[in-house]
């Protein structure tokens, strides 16, 4: 989805550098979608284990839960779901 700023149009590199917000996850948090509020990405700031995961990248749900994603990783993707077993991330928000 593109939007505008100041009347010229920005893209998805717009998105993926914070504009749209995010929130901070840590412990056993969870986040869900409201709003048509997705996350465009997952920043790990410390090595992070996903409990459960909704997104649009084939088997996350079953083949990203109880992996450990480390601290400087990342991840692309829709999701509209996820809680955290333990660690800490930033999701960036995709405004819908």
């Amino acid at each position: 989805m593109v939007g505008v700023v100041g009347g010229m149009a920005r893209g998805d590199a717009y998105q993926l550098q914070g504009q749209d917000g995010g929130i901070v996850l840590t412990g056993t948090d969870s986040w869900t979608s409201s709003g048509g509020r997705t996350v465009r990405w997952i920043q790990f700031v410390e090595d992070t284990v996903f409990t459960s995961i909704s997104s649009n990248i084939v088997d996350a749900d079953t083949k990203l839960v109880g992996g450990i994603f480390t601290a400087g990783s990342g991840l692309g993707g829709e999701t509209t779901a996820v809680t955290l077993t333990s660690g800490t991330a930033i999701l960036y928000y995709r405004e819908g």
